[in-house]
């Protein structure tokens, strides 16, 4: 009688492993981002940028899945992708332009931090402990991989990374409370065809034309836009669904370790012990988020 239950936990655990995984494989792509943008696009049009990466891999979604919003939920796709693609992206390209990706991706390993605290406001989320250490962890870990004595401090570049951050925590918590009757693939499709929309204008309004684009920028955009846009994020709303909007975030960790190996691979740049012992405190602390949100 007790092994029905058993092998119902088991098969559950195992569903969670799986959605962990990947969901997983987005943050590990979007660690190429600093990469891709400072070596292969044309420097100095953020907004540009993130419109040209968000609208084509929107329009190829939509496209394919030929489905659009109805009702309410019209509403909510354009604040979803201005909160998860607008804000966070042109926020994101400027604070990469503007800082050592060292101090960007510190302040982007507080995002597990917020999105506990708008859980709990949000969703009801019991603020665990074991998470919220995760976070600090996290944190550390980051900063001792990628954070620099030397690291410049640029204030317009704090302030957008810190935006950025708290609108795709908001993003994130929003999208798990709003759960559209539609696949993850048409709820990508929507969000990042919105978001693309709403930075034309502000593209066209604030930055110059964008010069005609090299072999290498068009390399650049179609990353960006193709895989690190449309393929990543079906992976990424399909885990919204699925897991807690906490352990989700932590997931966030994997990009300044993927950032960081890129850069030891590509850029023949060294790891010195403080930054290898700043790696074992970030999976430790991401091993740990998880685990707090499979105690729940």
């Amino acid at each position: 009688m007790t092994t029905i239950p058993a092998a119902q936990d088991a098969k559950a655990n195992t569903g969670q492993v799986a959605a962990i995984l990947t969901t997983a494989i987005a943050p590990a792509i979007w660690g190429t981002t600093y990469y891709v943008t400072t070596a292969l696009l044309p420097q100095g049009y953020p907004l540009t940028v993130a419109m040209l990466r968000a609208l084509p891999a929107g329009l190829l979604l939509l496209a394919f899945v030929r489905t659009l919003p109805n009702g309410i939920w019209w509403g909510r796709t354009f604040i979803l992708g201005a909160l998860n693609f607008s804000v966070f992206w042109a926020m994101l390209f400027i604070s990469a332009y503007r800082l050592p990706g060292g101090v960007a991706a510190t302040l982007g390993a507080v995002q597990p931090l917020i999105v506990i605290a708008l859980a709990r406001l949000v969703l009801g989320r019991p603020v665990r402990p074991l998470a919220v250490l995760a976070g600090i962890g996290g944190v550390a870990g980051i900063a001792l991989i990628v954070l620099t004595p030397k690291a410049a401090l640029d204030p317009v570049g704090i302030a957008a990374g810190l935006a950025g951050i708290l609108s795709l925590a908001c993003g994130t918590v929003l999208s798990r409370h709003w759960q559209p009757p539609v696949s993850s693939l048409t709820f990508a499709a929507w969000q990042l065809t919105a978001g693309g929309l709403l930075l034309i204008p502000a593209a066209l309004l604030l930055e110059p034309a964008l010069p005609i684009p090299t072999t290498v920028n068009l390399i650049g955009f179609a990353w960006l836009s193709v895989i690190g846009g449309a393929l990543t994020y079906i992976f990424w709303f399909r885990g919204l669904a699925r897991i807690e909007p906490s352990a989700i975030a932590s997931l966030g960790l994997l990009s300044p370790l993927v950032a960081t190996a890129v850069g030891w691979l590509l850029l023949n740049q060294d790891l010195t012990p403080l930054q290898l012992g700043g790696f074992f405190v970030a999976i430790i602390s991401l091993w740990l988020s998880q685990r707090a949100a499979q105690a729940r």
